[in-house]
């Protein structure tokens, strides 16, 4: 029997995806591991394996189509032996169905909705999707009494939860969404202003999610500390001329890496996230670092960060970065880890306030390193390079003096970068 290729779930919060691209075509002969296509979620373009081997019998989804739900049919898949034929016979979704005779009452509103009512086998048997059986089951629906607009009138999830408003609100108009709401609100008042209208993106819509969820729930507090970066641009720079014969060059955020990790490590409660009715304290240190790409961010996640070498930790963070603006990070780059690092010191900013990225326990934003009159040890008047840096931290997680004394750590490994290789 025809096997159906579903769109898969890249994401544990994926419901819906964009393909992209298909790298087979009709006909093709594919085996467990070959690449069927190319997916797009809210975060990444991602590649998608067969699972089984056979032929492509016929393609249901072409490249390109956007909001392609979860665990939907996109393709089916022949076994050794099957043809087109059997496609027709046995897979419903692809291929009209003779109409069943409806009950009397059923036929005005069949006649004026074509799809007021999925399609079914000659057994009479509802055609749905997995996940939408389990559903209606769970909320105890007749899938005979729901509209299918999935394809060829198949029964998808949105069908179901559609079903479960009461039959006398279903003709009512649908309500603007409070957001739906306040945006046209704003852009009546710059109607008659010149403006260009931006819709948002999958990515931007879970950024402006999270971090309002982030700012709503999360109580922030702030601790300031400045950093002097003489002696690290002193050993940086001697660093990169021994390495400059392997074609390594260490930059300062590498250093910052490292001396979070390790400051981790320093303080181990520090390295913790907020679970909910929990804290989750992590014995490795999984650093992310922020990404700007266009449109958006990634925050790849550095894994075991403080037991590998400042040349191994460059190597690996330009290629999460490089990845991260073509959009080919998989989810497990980009989530998890306990603590975050946002970088705009080579935007010549000097301070900011940066938002937890949930469920971090905190994050250090870094400003840029600048010349400034500072007093000695001696109590001379001398010049240094500082660098101002601002822990947010979640103080569900994070007491005041917890975070002070991860930030002093942060602070002594910067400010002494030998001990960082000892």
């Amino acid at each position: 029997m025809p096997t159906e290729i579903l769109m898969p779930a890249l994401s544990p919060t994926m419901e819906e995806g964009t393909l992209a691209r298909w790298l087979v075509k009709e006909g093709d002969v594919v085996s467990s591991g070959d690449l069927l296509a190319e997916i797009e979620t809210d975060k990444a373009t991602m590649e998608f394996e067969a699972v089984d081997e056979g032929v492509i019998g016929k393609i249901l989804v072409p490249e390109g189509s956007e909001g392609v739900k979860v665990n939907s049919p996109i393709a089916v898949l022949l076994a050794e032996g099957e043809s087109a034929a059997d496609i027709a016979t046995t897979s419903a979704p692809q291929t009209p169905e003779p109409e069943v005779a409806k009950p009397a009452p059923k036929a005005p509103a069949a006649a004026q909705n074509p799809v007021a009512a999925p399609k079914a086998d000659e057994g009479g048997r509802v055609f749905a999707s997995p996940l939408a059986r389990r559903l209606a089951a769970d909320k105890g629906l007749d899938l005979r009494s729901m509209k299918g607009t999935g394809p060829k009138g198949r029964i998808v999830k949105a069908d179901v939860e559609a079903a479960t408003a009461p039959k006398a609100k279903a003709t009512q108009p649908p309500k603007e969404t409070a957001s739906a709401s306040g945006g046209n609100k704003v852009a009546a008042q710059y109607a008659d202003r010149p403006h260009k209208e931006i819709t948002l993106d999958g990515m931007r819509k879970t950024i402006a999610s999270r971090l309002s969820e982030a700012k709503q729930t999360i109580p922030h507090f702030y601790l300031r500390r400045d950093i002097r970066l003489d002696a690290l641009q002193a050993f940086r720079a001697q660093l990169n001329g021994q390495l400059a014969g392997r074609g390594v060059k260490l930059s300062v955020n590498d250093f910052i890496i490292k001396a979070c990790a390790l400051a981790l490590q320093q303080v181990p409660a520090a390295n913790a996230v907020w679970a909910g009715d929990r804290i989750l304290q992590l014995e490795p240190s999984d650093v992310a670092v922020a990404v700007a790409i266009e449109g958006g961010l990634f925050t790849p996640v550095l894994k075991d960060a403080e037991s590998k070498t400042l040349s191994t930790l460059s190597a690996e963070m330009k290629d999460l970065a490089s990845r991260a603006r073509d959009r080919k990070l998989a989810p497990q780059e980009y989530q998890g880890g306990s603590f975050a690092i946002s970088n705009l010191g080579m935007f010549g900013i000097d301070n900011f306030d940066a938002v937890i990225n949930p469920p971090h326990g905190a994050i250090l934003a870094v400003g840029a390193g600048t010349r400034k009159a500072v007093v000695d040890d001696d109590g001379n008047l001398a010049v240094a390079t500082v660098m101002s840096v601002t822990l947010s931290v979640d103080h569900r997680v994070i007491d005041g003096a917890l975070g002070a004394e991860l930030l002093n750590a942060i602070k002594e490994n910067l400010e002494n970068p030998l001990a960082m290789l000892a």
